[in-house]
């Protein structure tokens, strides 16, 4: 058998699904064999869909391209009365080294990660600053309520679930927080008039007329001297 490559021995290239339910379907076949629905099923009783974005129409799609590319193999394929034929797959010794080289890759190398939120508040500048801040309460009472009923659901689940199957709920949580006290900190500078630039960008709005001082400076390769 074939050893897992350890974390300093990547393989190179694109992966041959890069899906994430893919991640979640072998993990779960390493328990045991299971169906397609059974699958299903079950990560919707763990709350999967809460740490990844899963389009369901899609499991039976990537069910067959793990088989394709052999993580996965059928080893029963059973009918019950009129029902359509049932099949049921285990992992294979490729599919477990795939899973463990997956899993090694996602956790120690930072991956820079888009969002909406991210991506308006690059553009910010196009609304007053009056108008951001109270958008960004609205944001921030929505986070605060968030926050609380995650923190009400969690202590719940400690005491019913072992915590390693907990620490993704965990890390989602802390996301929360740190982005909630991210928030307040910029709301403040808005309101108490500490922001800078913040004179010229009400200028702005009273007059159309964009002030020379809120215009990126660029280098020499034209772009953003802050950007990264």
């Amino acid at each position: 058998m074939a050893q897992s490559q350890t974390a300093g021995q990547r393989k190179t290239g694109r992966r041959k699904i890069s899906n994430l339910l893919a991640l979640s379907l072998l993990s779960l076949l390493v328990e045991r064999p299971m169906y397609p629905y059974e699958m299903a099923v079950t990560l919707r009783q763990r709350g999967k869909d809460e740490a990844i974005k899963i389009n369901w129409g899609s499991l039976y799609t990537v069910v067959q391209n793990l088989e394709k590319y052999g993580f996965i193999e059928a080893m029963d394929v059973a009918r019950e009365g009129r029902q359509p034929e049932r099949t049921t797959y285990q992992i294979t010794e490729a599919g477990r080294d795939e899973l463990k080289d997956w899993l090694r890759e996602l956790i120690s190398e930072p991956e820079r990660e888009y969002t909406r939120f991210e991506a308006a508040l690059g553009e910010c500048a196009v609304l007053p600053p009056n108008e951001l801040a109270g958008l960004l309460r609205r944001r921030l009472d929505a986070l605060d309520a968030a926050i609380a009923e995650h923190e009400t659901g969690l202590e719940t689940l400690v005491t019913q679930i072992p915590r390693l199957f907990l620490i993704e709920s965990e890390y989602q949580l802390a996301s929360r927080r740190a982005e909630t006290e991210w928030v307040r900190g910029l709301l403040t500078e808005l309101t108490d008039g500490t922001f800078p630039g913040l004179e010229a960008w009400r200028r702005y709005h009273e007059t159309g007329e964009f002030p020379a001082e809120l215009i990126p400076s660029l280098n020499q390769e034209g772009e953003s001297a802050a950007g990264g």
